[in-house]
């Protein structure tokens, strides 16, 4: 029997998880044209690797295509020819997208969710000139139960991202097809990939509140080794006789 190394093991398991979530949720089908938001973090450039690979495979047939948005107010450092370079290398083209927003226009909102928004903006922008059908997002597990937490937490809602979200409004798609990895392997593969880090210097990230999640789901899972499984499960087992609900 073959014996395989670590390395070959989490490459597995991240494969068997990418592909198990991309079938699970119906998220890439036969024609589709696909733009990667690429931002140039590990999972970006994970989700590059495993999206041309699949694209090799007979079927379904689709294509993809990468993005990387620069938000010019943002004193965040991109290597754009390393970015350039690592895509092309797997045989998928790259597109740079420049833009920039101002703060004060919205102090309802924080400059950090106002710095997403655009940054979606742009996506939706370079999709629309691509020809694309679907953008695809590097978050993982992590990121989606996190964001759970988090909306349970301070928005008092039920809700996350999910695998797959159509956008009527905006005729689009948005996937993420690595819902079911999990960030360790994630981190073990970039190291394995010596993947170039950028430089962060974003002046609003200390405004956010994911560091502290991400605890959180560590202790969770110090507390019960299937944290995550109960915790992903609980979004699609909602027993709504056992919730307060009001009568309408």
């Amino acid at each position: 029997m073959a014996q395989f190394t670590e390395e070959e093991k989490m490459l597995r398991r991240i494969e068997k998880r990418f592909s198990k979530g991309v079938v699970e949720y119906g998220l890439i089908e036969d024609g589709d044209k696909i733009l990667i938001g690429l931002s140039g973090g590990k999972d970006s450039l994970a989700l590059v690797e495993l999206l041309a690979k699949r694209a090799r495979v007979f079927k379904p047939r689709f294509s993809v295509v990468a993005v990387h948005v620069v938000m010019r107010n943002i004193p965040y450092q991109s290597d754009v020819e390393y970015l350039r370079e690592y895509v092309e290398s797997w045989g998928v083209p790259f597109v740079l997208y420049e833009t920039e927003f101002d703060a004060t226009t919205d102090t309802r909102k924080s400059p950090c969710f106002l710095c997403s928004w655009n940054r979606r903006k742009a996506l939706f922008t370079v999709a629309k000139e691509q020809g694309c059908n679907k953008i695809a997002l590097g978050h993982h597990m992590d990121d989606i139960l996190e964001t759970l937490l988090m909306n349970i937490t301070y928005q008092g809602a039920f809700s996350s991202m999910p695998p797959r979200l159509v956008m009527k409004k905006f005729d689009m798609t948005i996937i993420r097809p690595m819902c079911l990895v999990h960030e360790a392997d994630l981190i073990e593969l970039a190291q394995v990939r010596g993947y170039r880090k950028q430089v962060k210097n974003c002046p609003y990230e200390s405004q956010s509140s994911r560091s502290g999640m991400k605890g959180i789901l560590k202790q969770l899972e110090e507390m019960n080794p299937e944290a995550r499984y109960s915790l992903w499960g609980s979004m699609t087992n909602v027993q709504e006789e056992l919730l307060p609900i009001k009568n309408l």
